[in-house]
């Protein structure tokens, strides 16, 4: 009788070490539009933690179309379905989920400043909440000395962005002064949203010899629109990422948006199955940025672009 006692305590052991070892986590990604940046993202992350946790995590994705709204009631359900994290790609999605819950951790991607994002005073790198994630900030000081190596004679720079997404006017402000150090003039040439782009797009072709686009989500759900209003007044872009200058701009100084994804994946199995504290965790940056440029509408604007550039792909 000791003996099979011992046998099942045994067993049943063995049973409870094992429901530890197959602990399962369920997160819930919510990103706020579909194009090629934000689904690169998403998919890095998904990579990365299922490469580290396997089958142990299930991924609920949801897609916001562009909906600031749509973004409140993903993440709202998340928080009913007790989640272990949401991942918010894209700045509304991640105030929607910092509305959300105080409770569940959360992290960002393709998020440009964090500070901007979650009105932080005093920002030094740590949130302080239930929140960290990527920037997919690339350096501003740099995108402005790229537009200088491409246009040195250009006089007047348009900075295109949407004026409901603040992480664009955070990086428009900054890059004015590089661009003002430079020594040109600048201007703003701001859209609400998609309807208005092209109109707005024709204003900034009329009245700017070179044209900047940051990190917006939504020019870059409209880079269609925008190109069929550069191309034909022969006026050249550079924007702050890759999927918008390979739909309407010559050049870009850009981050892999997949890297980045996978970044916030590895930061997301230290919170989940490492138990680290997400308000404690520096909002991390893209390693390394590439010069990339367009060579179809490179060619066609007559724009020579040195040699350590590299052409985007597809």
């Amino acid at each position: 009788m000791k003996k099979l006692l011992a046998i099942v305590v045994a067993v049943v052991f063995c049973l409870g070490m094992a429901a530890v070892a197959e602990e399962t986590y369920t997160v819930g990604v919510c990103q706020l539009v579909q194009h090629p940046a934000l689904d690169a993202a998403t998919q890095g992350f998904q990579d990365a933690l299922t490469e580290k946790l396997g089958g142990a995590v299930s991924f609920d994705v949801q897609n916001a179309s562009g909906d600031s709204n749509t973004c409140s009631t993903i993440v709202n359900g998340f928080v009913s379905d007790n989640v272990n994290l949401i991942m918010a790609n894209a700045t509304p999605a991640l105030q929607a989920a910092v509305a959300a819950t105080g409770d569940i951790p959360i992290l960002g991607t393709s998020v440009t400043d964090y500070a901007t994002a979650l009105d932080i005073a005093d920002w030094t790198g740590a949130t302080g909440i239930n929140v960290s994630g990527t920037s997919d900030l690339a350096p501003l000081d740099q995108q402005a000395a790229m537009l200088h190596e491409l246009f040195p004679d250009a006089k007047t720079v348009g900075l295109l962005y949407c004026s409901a997404e603040p992480n664009s006017k955070y990086q428009v402000d900054v890059i004015t002064g590089y661009l003002t150090e430079l020594g040109y003039e600048t201007a703003e040439f701001t859209f609400a949203d998609s309807n208005d782009v092209a109109s707005v797009a024709q204003s900034a072709c009329d009245g700017s010899d070179v044209i900047y686009i940051p990190t917006d989500n939504t020019a870059a759900s409209c880079t269609e629109a925008i190109r069929n209003v550069v191309e034909p007044a022969g006026k050249p872009v550079i924007a702050g990422e890759e999927g918008i200058c390979k739909g309407c701009g010559v050049a870009t100084l850009s981050i892999s948006y997949y890297d980045l994804g996978y970044a916030t994946g590895e930061m997301a199995y230290e919170v989940l199955a490492n138990g680290a504290d997400v308000a404690t965790l520096d909002v991390a940056f893209a390693p390394n940025v590439t010069k990339e440029y367009n060579a179809e509408l490179a060619g066609l604007l007559g724009v020579t672009v040195p040699e350590d550039y590299v052409a985007i792909e597809g």
